[in-house]
């Protein structure tokens, strides 16, 4: 039987070389988001700074993962996630943090008009015209023909221009700047397939701060 063994001694801690929310994202519109953590010799690890677990102290060690799925505390503004990793001698990296804006927000629309509510395809009766405004900053709008009050900017009929309506679609649009719109009668008639009745035209916009469209 021998009368030694051989002992490490490691005092050497593990390092986080990157550390980033959804990929490096500077904005999510969702509270669920994915961390990416890369380090070397790390055995375990304890984030905080998320739903539930709002400091160090509340944070418990788990095994290590590179890339783990959390959820961000709830309200919209910065958000900053810490993590830590440890070998399996419970050496301690120093903490990192990574930050993301989380932006739920969508953008209120409020439009003023129409000035008539009943329109032709003959000259002198052919135009509706109507204005919005919104009260975020727009990165795009759209004029649609829906069919509900509470339609979804996905669904419905886009007006064209064809036949010189104004303002159908647009972009970049500064918060609370008004816009004119024009609805010519034969661009909602191509809209509709040419059937005469009453529709309901809806304005969506999408939000330069978080892509997310107007309810």
């Amino acid at each position: 039987m021998a009368s030694y063994f051989q002992l490490t001694l490691d005092t050497l801690a593990p390092t986080i070389s990157a550390f980033v929310i959804n990929s490096g994202a500077s904005v999510t519109t969702s509270t669920a988001v994915t961390l990416t953590i890369t380090s070397s010799d790390a055995a375990s690890m304890k984030i905080w700074g998320i739903n539930g677990v709002a400091s160090e102290a509340d944070a418990s060690w788990e095994t290590f993962a590179s890339t783990k799925s959390v959820t961000l505390t709830s309200g919209d503004g910065s958000k900053t996630v810490y993590v830590k990793v440890r070998d399996s001698v419970y050496n301690e990296s120093s903490a990192s943090s990574a930050t993301i804006t989380l932006s739920t927000a969508l953008p209120t629309i409020a439009v003023v008009g129409a000035d008539v509510s009943v329109i032709s395809e003959q000259s002198g009766k052919n135009v509706a015209t109507f204005s919005f405004t919104s009260n975020m900053a727009l990165k795009a709008w759209k004029v649609k023909v829906v069919p509900a009050n509470n339609s979804a900017q996905d669904a419905g009929e886009q007006i064209p221009s064809t036949a010189g309506s104004v303002n159908m679609t647009g972009t970049t649009l500064a918060a609370n700047t008004s816009v004119e719109c024009k609805i010519n009668g034969t661009d909602l008639s191509t809209a509709v397939g040419g059937a005469d009745g009453t529709y309901i035209i809806k304005v969506f916009g999408q939000a330069s701060a978080n892509d997310l469209w107007s309810a």
